[in-house]
């Protein structure tokens, strides 16, 4: 058939590579002139006057990305060649936190993850424990949980250090939601597959190249190569039914897959709708209700750079508080980068950007002052208002089919992930495998 896919993210490319497999004739559109959505390059300057590639944001994978991976693959991309791949390790600036040993970093899982937890650096055994008697507990109930819970409530029985220095910033960095309004369920699909999954799915995946090089652009070669056609800088400005048939911009197309932002793709839509029969109009409101009623969470990076700055590993764990905002830091010249671009993230970011960098680089000079960095310089600050759907207890999103012939993929789509480019890349592969 002939097949349209509206976006390209991650989850637009991956319908569109699975399309292409199932041997229809599949047209992309984008309307930038750079592929990868919320996952995508960035043009900057350091202060030396150095040009830099940057990412819209941090991102990385971990090793139980399996379709993510499977998919890099399918297009060419070697994933050894253009992921640093670590063991699992959250350590802070002194030294403390979660780490993998060498000595069982190939450990079949959950092995590896109980060894990182028995030997974490400054816990004492009663904080171990009680991770480990949880962890177990999660595995003996099938991971699964009332769907009513928060992430703290499932984990109130948690020692404080392990709760705030573990589980809070893993939650708000997977889910980009606090563990108090945090859905526990997903939290538990999470730690189920990255810790008592695959061999190695507990892995940090840090990207050594910018993420529209990591997967997207492959994806638009491989598709140009097998026939599809790839439009950048194409707006989608009319949707329309007629005749049993999708007409995009006056293209006629047996199927469309929308895979824009909930917000983008309800727009559509509703203005689509006005002009479409009865039950299918039905159909697109009830959709763009429901992806109406999402609310979203912001995600901000700030990348700083000091001359030959270092850190001790290619990420740190940061003390997060509202005044010290950020959870996490990469030293972006130990994968791919430029030596002393460090990124520091911070996941449910609020205020306003000037703010968030002055925090921040407080914060820095706060809990990285054992490590002698240079004074470190703002480079640039990336905010996604509207990031990542808030994903809290009990809460309906939308459903990939809307109406005949018209499907969406997106991370926000039902399913078990929280918004990661592995629940986009999934729902992508499902949209674009579906059969006529």
């Amino acid at each position: 058939m002939k097949l349209a896919v509206v976006g390209g993210g991650w989850a637009g490319m991956a319908a569109a590579v699975a399309a292409t497999q199932r041997g229809h004739t599949v047209s992309v559109f984008e309307a930038t002139h750079t592929l990868g959505g919320r996952a995508r390059m960035l043009q900057a300057s350091l202060p030396d006057g150095q040009s830099v590639m940057l990412d819209n944001g941090q991102h990385i994978l971990i090793g139980a990305y399996t379709e993510t991976l499977r998919l890099m693959r399918c297009v060419g991309v070697n994933p050894d060649a253009v992921l640093l791949r670590r063991p699992l390790a959250l350590p802070f600036a002194d030294g403390s936190g979660l780490q993998t040993p060498n000595w069982a970093a190939h450990w079949p899982a959950p092995l590896d993850a109980l060894a990182a937890i028995a030997t974490a650096h400054g816990w004492n055994w009663r904080e171990r424990w009680s991770l480990i008697r949880a962890s177990l507990g999660w595995r003996m109930a099938g991971f699964t949980c009332l769907p009513s819970l928060s992430v703290a409530q499932l984990c109130q029985g948690l020692a404080p250090r392990v709760l705030h220095e573990l589980i809070a910033p893993l939650c708000v960095s997977a889910l980009n939601t606090p563990m108090e309004q945090a859905c526990a369920q997903v939290f538990l699909r999470v730690l189920h597959d990255a810790l008592f999954g695959i061999r190695g799915g507990s892995h940090l995946l840090l990207p050594q190249t910018d993420l529209t090089a990591l997967f997207p652009d492959p994806a638009a070669r491989w598709l140009m190569q097998h026939g599809a056609h790839v439009h950048m800088n194409q707006r989608v400005e009319q949707l329309n039914w007629q005749a049993g048939q999708w007409l995009v911009n006056t293209q006629p197309f047996e199927r469309v897959i929308l895979a824009t932002s909930a917000s983008n793709t309800a727009k559509t839509l509703m203005e689509c709708a006005g002009a479409s029969p009865k039950e299918i109009a039905k159909r697109m409101q009830t959709w763009a209700d429901t992806a109406n009623a999402l609310r979203f969470e912001s995600i901000a990076t700030v990348y700083a750079w000091g001359e030959q700055a270092r850190l001790p590993h290619p990420m740190l764990a940061l003390h997060s508080t509202r005044d010290a905002p950020a959870q996490f830091v990469f030293d972006r010249g130990q994968f791919g980068g430029p030596q002393g671009l460090l990124a520091f993230v911070v996941s449910a970011s609020t205020g306003s950007r000037e703010a968030l960098e002055a925090a921040v680089l407080q914060q820095a000079r706060d809990q990285l002052a054992n490590l002698a960095l240079p004074t470190l310089q703002n480079v640039q600050t990336v905010v996604e208002k509207r990031a990542t759907f808030a994903c809290t207890p009990g809460l309906v999103r939308p459903e990939q089919p809307i109406a005949p012939g018209l499907w969406a993929a997106g991370d926000y789509l039902a399913g078990p992930y929280p918004a990661t480019l592995e629940g986009a890349v999934r729902s992508g592969w499902g949209a674009g495998s579906v059969q006529p």
